[in-house]
């Protein structure tokens, strides 16, 4: 079986420092265990392991309590989070991928890693305060705590004051692995990046994403190669485009924008069905698992019972069941964005096509099947023209992340998309 960093797509640097951290954090653990003068916090058999994993590393170098996983969409920030946690609980401390450490962080059941993914738009204090309280035990596995908090971006102030007090005043054996898009202010506080280290992730090649395809999920070379281009180094994206046709529709509706755009009218009906279309995928996709939240909720608060309280119970739940309601309608603002930002990803991809061709600038384009009609386009427009009509997609992408309402910003980029 590879290692636990087999999945994290060109990014060789990062790959060497978090394997030299994971080798220091076994060397710490190695070197308390020899104070107190006992076998450690693994079984006395894998101490040898771990002298040969560490070779000597100097215990106070290497590893520090808080890390901040930075890059772009599809980078791997979270994937890189989950190998170093599978690394820090390793046993022989080196992310071997075959031990039980390394099989149940990377399975999502070690009992000392906490994943925390927002679901909604936010990540609320409440939620940071229970997580900061459970991560300052005392580990169970005898190594260390780990917390990753996938889209760090999305905290609250409230809740980012709370993971700060929790970083200042760390648990001897607490890590924090934080995830965002960067480390500026508006991603993640100013006084939370100055405490921990930085791991910067780059966009990785569309070479690197279609070997992984191809060896990983056995999709044709062919088709790996074009997934990875279209999805612009996104390795999810990718792999979606390439098993899922309902997802290559979406795509090609979304390219036909451009040809669609031939007055006020089709601008506005333009708008909509992009609207419409992102609805829809969001929908699909958390449909099944409010049903299935809800469900388990009403089982266990007493739905269906015929004992004497179960319909006074079930009066009870109206607040818990309206709580569930609010998160899982969060939850979907939250998918409706996240589909709508893909859609608008790939026709920036269009656009930037058209104006690599009008500069005539020695680059592949992004969609290779809608290249002639980015040439059309350039043609039509030359460079200042695609370059205008770029930035409209990408100014919509910022608004829509500003919490402008989605429609208006749709509407607003398609009248821009319109006029050039």
């Amino acid at each position: 079986m590879p290692d636990v960093f087999a999945d994290l797509v060109g990014q060789g640097e990062a790959v060497v420092e978090l394997r030299r951290a994971a080798a220091a954090a076994a060397a710490v653990l190695r070197a308390g265990a020899a104070a107190l003068g006992t076998a450690g916090p693994a079984r006395g058999d894998t101490l040898a392991a771990d002298d040969a994993a560490t070779g000597g590393v100097d215990p106070s170098a290497g590893m520090t309590h808080a890390w901040i996983f930075t890059g772009p969409p599809g980078s791997g920030r979270s994937v890189a989070a989950r190998a170093f946690a599978a690394a820090l609980e390793c046993v022989h401390g080196t992310g071997c991928g075959e031990c039980p450490g390394c099989h149940t962080t990377m399975g999502g059941t070690h009992a000392d890693v906490r994943m925390v993914v927002p679901e909604g738009l936010s990540i609320g204090v409440g939620e940071m305060r229970a997580l900061v309280l459970r991560a300052a035990s005392t580990p169970s596995g005898g190594r260390w705590q780990v917390v990753v908090i996938e889209d760090a971006d999305r905290l609250t102030e409230a809740a980012g004051n709370a993971l700060l007090k929790a970083i200042e005043e760390p648990p001897p054996r607490t890590v924090f692995l934080l995830c965002a898009p960067s480390t500026h202010p508006d991603d993640i506080s100013v006084t939370i990046r100055s405490r921990c280290r930085v791991v910067p992730l780059r966009q990785p090649p569309a070479d690197a994403v279609a070997e992984v395809l191809v060896r990983r999920d056995g999709i044709a070379p062919d088709v790996a190669q074009w997934a990875a281009a279209a999805a612009q180094g996104h390795v999810g994206r990718a792999r979606r485009l390439a098993r899922d046709p309902e997802a290559r529709k979406r795509r090609e509706a979304v390219l036909a924008v451009p040809r669609r755009l031939t007055g006020v009218g089709a601008a506005f009906d333009a708008a909509s069905a992009l609207i419409e279309a992102a609805e829809a995928e969001a929908e699909a996709s958390v449909t099944e698992a409010d049903t299935t939240e809800r469900a388990a909720l009403e089982t266990a608060l007493g739905a269906g019972g015929t004992g004497r309280g179960a319909a006074g119970a079930m009066r009870g739940a109206a607040g818990q069941l309206k709580e569930l309601e609010k998160r899982q309608k969060s939850r979907a603002t939250r998918a409706q964005r996240d589909a709508l930002d893909r859609a608008l990803v790939d026709l920036a991809g269009f656009y930037r096509d058209a104006l690599t061709m009008a500069l005539r600038a020695p680059v592949a384009p992004v969609h290779t099947d809608t290249a002639a009609l980015a040439g059309a386009g350039a043609q039509k427009w030359d460079a200042e023209g695609a370059l205008r009509r770029l930035e409209a997609v990408l100014a919509c992408r910022a608004a829509i992340e500003a919490n402008v309402k989605p429609r208006i910003a749709v509407e607003a980029m398609m009248l821009a998309l319109w006029k050039g």
